[in-house]
């Protein structure tokens, strides 16, 4: 199946597979339906992947499923990029990485830039049931847009790189979840998405190099290397297929 979105002002165009809709996508949405029927309240799904292992497209594509198909109840989506800390709080403190001291903002998107405490809060509001605001990130002004979301669905599927990070602190959210699931893939596929993303939001191939080996692929590798397993492991391919590497059940 063909699917074409707008992720972060980049139009993407994905396909999908209708074996991997049928056996892996529809399922895990059947999943999510049945927990919250079975629980009678709100349930959170956590959906972590590296960066460019497209999790924006696939909890896009997860929405256009749960709405479309009468089988299945409609899923209210949500990323953990508002949590970003705001850029003059970026600009005016440093973090040491291999000996070295570099302003936050020159590694944006690595776990210390995200404002963690300002996240678990949230999430054990989203929990607990209650009907709240969500931010999300403004990629024009590069800061946080508090309240852009309303969350008020049954069932809350929220994506984001460390969801399921083994690090102090972070390693807490899986607790609030009801459902748990990881996308893996290779470090050279990723590498290659990556620059081909920074590539078309407009910057050279050198410069795209040089912050994707620097800072994405820093991120990828501590989300590869250092989060839990989830409840269903899923593993995108060279051809953008995906892999279950569990059972549903």
């Amino acid at each position: 199946m063909n699917y074409k979105v707008d992720i972060n002002g980049i139009e993407v165009n994905a396909v999908y597979s209708d074996e991997n809709i049928e056996n892996i996508f529809v399922p895990i949405l059947k999943k999510m339906k049945r927990i919250q029927e079975e629980k009678g309240r709100r349930i959170l799904v956590l959906l972590a992947a590296p960066p460019g292992a497209g999790k924006s497209t696939l909890l896009s594509f997860l929405k256009y499923l749960s709405e479309t198909n009468e089988d299945l109840s409609p899923i209210t989506t949500i990323g953990m990029d508002g949590f970003h800390r705001y850029q003059d709080y970026l600009t005016s403190h440093k973090i040491q990485r291999d000996g070295k001291s570099y302003s936050m903002v020159q590694v944006k998107g690595c776990p210390e830039t995200f404002d963690l405490d300002l996240l678990i809060d949230r999430i054990k509001r989203v929990s607990n049931g209650e009907k709240c605001g969500w931010p999300d990130y403004n990629r024009m002004t590069h800061n946080p847009q508090e309240d852009a979301i309303y969350v008020d669905g049954d069932i809350v599927l929220l994506e984001g790189n460390y969801l399921l990070l083994n690090h102090p602190g972070w390693s807490d959210i899986k607790s609030f979840a009801d459902l748990t699931i990881s996308v893996s893939a290779d470090e050279d596929m990723l590498r290659g998405r990556l620059l081909d993303r920074k590539i078309k939001s407009g910057n050279t191939p050198e410069k795209a190099a040089e912050f994707v080996d620097f800072s994405d692929m820093h991120n990828v590798r501590i989300c590869l290397n250092d989060s839990v397993k989830a409840d269903i492991n899923l593993r995108v391919m060279e051809d953008g297929t995906y892999k279950l590497l569990n059972s549903i059940k």
